[in-house]
């Protein structure tokens, strides 16, 4: 069994120092993509991810303390691919892919739209880009599972208040037509194929004790292939994992 997890941790440094290590051991990911990790390998005491037995790849953006993909693994990837060949989002970190002989795992990134027009902007042309690139690594690259923080609400049983929000980035039709889109050119939500409950999400706002209250968003996705359907066995998100505003998303395949 094949378990891959991704987390954004809102800062590494910060994850760390609340315990992630151990959770790690706990949980004992295959592969875990993380996210937003905003430092680089020599900001960290690397170590101890190789003492429980991970080797790991980093991405983090050129401007400090923002943004960054890493992937941690216990298994020697084929290839690693650094970025997506597109300047403008890999110098913000975005995109990091490791393939392995009969599948690959990508932890990315999404940008977010929520400090402004020009962003939202930037994140609308990125799908579109982001879809293209995706289209194309498919060709080379069929078994897939793209993980990560995708910063877009799918429907409405993914936020907590979807009339009040129905204006705001992360869930605005647009964003949301992109996602289903998305998901029909080849892609299974992993989590919705197991689970079709409401009132899970892997992100709550630090204002208004909204994570108490479990008022959240579920942006965080493993989206994997049509093609290894067959292969998926588990999905779960673990919202009792604090070490981020966000908390992690499971998928177990079984190749």
């Amino acid at each position: 069994m094949t378990k891959i997890i991704s987390y954004n941790v809102n800062g590494i440094r910060s994850a760390l120092s609340k315990g992630l290590v151990n959770w790690m051991k706990a949980a004992s990911p295959d592969v875990l993509c993380l996210q937003e990790i905003k430092a680089t390998p020599d900001q960290v005491d690397v170590k101890q991810f190789e003492e429980i037995g991970y080797q790991h790849y980093w991405y983090p953006a050129q401007k400090k303390g923002y943004s960054g993909v890493a992937i941690l693994t216990k298994h020697t990837p084929d290839h690693i691919e650094y970025g997506c060949g597109i300047k403008k989002y890999d110098e913000e970190g975005r995109v990091l892919r490791v393939d392995y002989n009969n599948f690959s795992v990508m932890s990315v990134y999404m940008p977010s739209g929520s400090s402004g027009d020009e962003r939202q902007v930037f994140k609308m042309q990125w799908l579109s880009d982001f879809q293209q690139y995706i289209q194309d690594l498919m060709k080379k690259h069929p078994k897939i599972i793209i993980s990560g923080d995708y910063n877009i609400c799918h429907k409405a049983i993914d936020i907590h208040n979807p009339v009040s929000n129905a204006n705001t980035s992360g869930f605005l039709p647009e964003e949301r037509e992109w996602l289903e889109n998305y998901t029909q050119s080849g892609f299974i939500d992993s989590f919705r194929h197991f689970n079709k409950e409401p009132h899970n999400y892997s992100w709550w706002s630090f204002r208004a004790n909204s994570r108490a209250k479990n008022l959240g968003w579920r942006i965080d996705y493993n989206m994997v292939s049509k093609n290894l359907e067959e292969n998926l066995k588990r999905a779960a998100i673990f919202p009792e994992a604090r070490h981020s505003d966000h908390c992690p998303v499971l998928v177990e395949l079984d190749f």
